[in-house]
């Protein structure tokens, strides 16, 4: 399978709601990173994804586009819609992934989205006045 069909394995598991078809795609060593859960390792990564497929209890749309890869890294641009569970609001998260691969598998995932955007999306008032200040980062993560 080359690089931009794993990117679409990825995604296309992620949008039915597989975590475990998420994690075939990762290199047992894989490091993720992005502005809510900063760097996360190997094991981590697939529970990280397990807990928020979890979590958004069905209630989790996602799409994905600009899907690029050549040999050794990728892109994909993608968007997820969901209720953030801890406080019930509606959050729609625009995101920019960069991958790199190894042996085809991802061996670097790295989302970017607009953090402050995020909190104000997920937690309200507390997000609008906190969210871009490294406290409340911190305490996401």
């Amino acid at each position: 399978m080359d690089n931009k069909t794993l990117i679409e394995k990825f995604y296309g598991s992620f949008a039915r709601a597989d975590a475990e078809g998420m994690a075939s795609c990762y290199a047992p060593d894989v490091v993720f990173t992005d502005p809510a859960f900063g760097e996360l390792r190997g094991d981590e990564v697939a529970t990280m994804w397990r807990m928020l497929i979890k979590n958004s209890k069905g209630n989790l749309a996602v799409s994905v586009d600009s899907i690029e890869a050549n040999e050794t890294t990728g892109s994909a641009h993608w968007v997820a819609d969901y209720v953030f569970s801890q406080t019930g609001r509606k959050v729609r998260n625009s995101v920019t992934a960069r991958f790199e691969f190894s042996n085809g598998l991802i061996t670097r995932h790295t989302d970017h989205f607009d953090f402050w955007k995020w909190t104000r999306q997920a937690l309200g008032l507390p997000g609008y006045l906190l969210g871009w200040t490294p406290f409340m980062r911190n305490k996401i993560q």
